[in-house]
């Protein structure tokens, strides 16, 4: 029988606010502070991207500013990817766990900030993706010295989708200077409009 608060978008099925498992994590868990408690419309961006030009199969992909996890249930579940979804607030990680559940998938969670992040640690994945983590001005030097890292540490690809705001039009802009990166701009309708830009950049180093 269909549940009514079970949506689905490129195969991924999300669970809305009236869903049971939602309102029981919401009445028993720590509740997400820094922005994590929903999917944001950038998800559908950067999956809309990965369905025309998939990581992979078997790559290892860091999910950045993860939240509930959307895009990398997406890409666990259709490219066989081994994800690991990073995040500042832990409150959010039953969230990812729970929507790993309904789409039949693992994924390992791990805490940190992004600036925390080493180039050692970096070094252990293949492909790096973001949806909506570029929101305050101070996360553009934060990033553009993540992205470095990263390239430093033979990271292929990395692709962070983004609403147009300016703090990550100031982060794309250092990106094209240093590192050759792509500005895509897109759009989806389905499961809702959203509109945006991807930076992408290749690691040909």
């Amino acid at each position: 029988m269909t549940n009514k608060n079970i949506r689905e978008a490129y195969g991924v099925k999300f669970l809305l606010s009236k869903h049971r498992d939602i309102k029981h994590l919401k009445a028993c868990e720590e509740q997400p502070s820094i922005h994590g408690n929903k999917f944001w419309g950038s998800s559908y961006l950067l999956m809309d991207y990965l369905e025309n030009n998939p990581p992979p199969k078997n790559s290892k992909v860091l999910e950045l500013g993860c939240g509930w996890g959307l895009a990398g249930i997406y890409c666990a579940k259709y490219h066989n990817a081994q994800v690991t979804g990073v995040d500042a607030d832990a409150a959010v990680f039953s969230y990812l766990q729970l929507h790993a559940q309904h789409n039949d998938v693992t994924l390992q969670t791990k805490r940190s900030r992004f600036e925390n992040l080493t180039t050692k640690q970096l070094a252990n994945y293949d492909v790096l993706i973001g949806a909506d983590i570029c929101f305050w001005d101070e996360l553009t030097d934060v990033l553009f010295n993540l992205v470095n890292r990263a390239i430093k540490a033979g990271v292929k690809k990395i692709i962070i989708a983004d609403p147009e705001r300016a703090p990550f039009f100031s982060l794309a802009e250092r990106c094209f200077e240093k590192h050759r990166a792509d500005l895509i701009r897109h759009a989806v309708n389905i499961p809702r409009r959203a509109t945006g830009c991807l930076l992408v950049i290749e690691n040909t180093n």
